[in-house]
């Protein structure tokens, strides 16, 4: 019978992946439970929640309460449907997203079993996905880059493998992971660019095949410029404000820094988050011969124009994130990461004897990178830094709220919306803002000229910044990709003529609160001992 089919899978068959998700779901919660509740930070707090807030109060794919970026609608309808089933609330947002990242990690499982059709190797393959330090910071972020990945991962089970593709299902995934975030388009024409090509060179029915694959992935880029033609239409912006456009795809256009870009694309695909352990141990792996089974056949492995495909994607996708993106945030190659994954325990499968010690071993340096900090700088967001620096600043505002309250604060960005906005989850009324753009000192500076329009200065590190010595490329960082140097915060407080009253620190991060008697004259020589601080970084 049907039913007993269903409930009673054969042995010799994959796990069904309606018995998968629940197992890979429960998983994500219990790891991420302690995660649940913390307001929303940094571009979630910037654009993506404000902009699914907007659509769930007024209906508008437009948003109101910050800058139009563009970016296509599909999370904030998500996210909003999940709100008005239960509640406006960060637990209900994160656990939403939760979904998502074990829909990912499904179509990883998936993925790894139609291109090599090894169930251990799937297993360890999505074990590696939901532990890279990134995947895992990421699964409970409401950015757009999860919903991108979690579609375009399932876009590729029915479009990369070599038999059994379908293209349909392929375009409506990468229809659906275009309109969560544009940038995802890039999978589906590099994969139509690839079939066409191969058109030329097969004969007529296989010709046939690969036009009519090629024509339904680009078929992709219409519901995305649809969606861009409404916002032109709406907003008289094609592609977002003028500032965002610039910031994202104007000023990052010299060849010096879209070569420096590349090399560090490189480097996240290849080595940050200790992806470099797996990745030395598959180059390691290449050296062995291909083990044999009890039966005198080779270990399965992904066909050699599957992994053609996987190169071109992770070329393609290194090169299109070094010329859009005025950051370089690791979170806009989260689909790419699987992809590398599923080479490397792909490799161990088929050339080491005992292959699973090796997927262990990078297993534990996923695990270690999810709580220690490279030696370099790096995005927050990237692992569990992201949870103490949220808990460092609520720790800030509780300070400011005990010692100044209905105070004028002076701050920057994130802080700056966490005080205004208190649908973001930090507070629970607005307060005044002087918003300053970072606490390097020209912004300290121009703020120490206008004294009279704040009371107090809740100051910040607003970027993890090692010692000198252990950091690379700090220079050209400065010149490209926006690093600069926070002053200390007692150099802050002298400088604008006030008294730091309270500092917290945690993993390389400072927050500090000021207040201001004005007895003596801000900008004035610093004394010795904060000279020292000074001096000293």
């Amino acid at each position: 019978m049907r039913w007993r089919k269903l409930i009673e899978p054969r042995t010799d068959e994959p796990f069904p992946l309606w018995m998968i998700f629940p197992v890979v779901f429960v998983a994500l919660y219990a790891t991420h439970f302690t995660l649940l509740r913390l307001p929303y930070y940094w571009d979630e707090a910037g654009y993506y929640i404000p902009a699914a807030w907007d659509f769930f109060r007024t209906g508008s794919l437009i948003p109101s309460t910050t800058l139009t970026n563009a970016h296509p609608p599909l999370p904030s309808v998500y996210l909003a449907l999940w709100w008005k089933l239960s509640d406006f609330t960060p637990e209900v947002t994160r656990e939403a997203v939760l979904m998502v990242a074990a829909m990912g990690l499904l179509g990883v499982w998936k993925l790894a079993q139609r291109v090599n059709g090894s169930t251990p190797v799937a297993f360890w393959t999505t074990l590696l996905t939901g532990l890279y330090p990134i995947w895992f910071a990421q699964s409970t972020l409401a950015h757009a880059d999860i919903f991108a990945a979690a579609c375009t991962l399932w876009g590729l089970v029915y479009a990369l493998p070599d038999r059994g593709r379908n293209p349909r299902a392929a375009a409506a995934w990468f229809t659906a992971a275009a309109l969560s975030k544009e940038t995802a388009i890039a999978v589906p024409l590099t994969l139509a660019a690839i079939y066409a090509l191969h058109a030329i060179r097969c004969r007529l029915p296989e010709r046939r095949r690969c036009i009519f694959e090629a024509l339904w992935l680009a078929a992709c880029v219409l519901p995305l410029a649809a969606w861009y033609a409404w916002h032109y239409a709406k907003t008289g912006f094609l592609f977002g404000n003028p500032e965002f456009l610039r910031y994202n795809a104007q000023a990052t256009l010299t060849p010096e820094r879209i070569l420096a870009a590349f090399g560090h694309r490189i480097l996240h695909l290849t080595a940050h988050m200790n992806m470099f352990v797996p990745v030395l141990l598959t180059l390691a792996g290449l050296m062995l011969k291909p083990q044999t089974e009890a039966d005198g056949r080779e270990r399965t492995t992904i066909a050699a124009a599957v992994r053609r495909r996987i190169l071109i994607l992770l070329l393609v996708n290194a090169a299109a994130f070094s010329v859009l993106g005025g950051a370089l945030l690791c979170r806009y190659l989260l689909p790419m990461y699987p992809l590398v994954l599923l080479l490397a325990v792909s490799t161990f499968h088929r050339r080491v004897p005992y292959w699973p010690a090796l997927a262990a071993l990078s297993a534990a340096a996923f695990v270690a990178g999810i709580f220690v900090n490279p030696p370099y700088g790096f995005a927050p967001e990237d692992n569990l830094a992201y949870a103490h620096l949220i808990r460092l600043h609520q720790s800030g505002i509780a300070q400011l709220r005990s010692k100044f309250p209905g105070a004028t604060v002076l701050s920057a960005w994130p802080l700056t919306d966490a005080l205004a906005k208190p649908e973001l989850g930090w507070v629970s009324k607005p307060w005044d803002v002087y918003a300053v753009d970072d606490f390097s000192p020209a912004q300290i500076d121009r703020a120490a000229d206008e004294p009279g329009r704040y009371s107090a200065a809740l100051v910040f590190s607003t970027k993890y910044d090692p010692p000198p010595l252990i950091s690379l490329g700090r220079r050209m960082d400065e010149k490209y990709f926006g690093l600069h140097h926070d002053l200390p915060p007692e150099e802050i407080a002298y400088k604008l003529g006030g008294q730091l009253v309270w500092k917290g620190e945690d993993q390389g991060m400072w927050i500090g609160l000021i207040r201001f008697n004005r007895q003596f004259e801000a900008g004035a020589h610093l004394p010795p001992a904060i000279a020292a601080i000074s001096e000293s970084r």
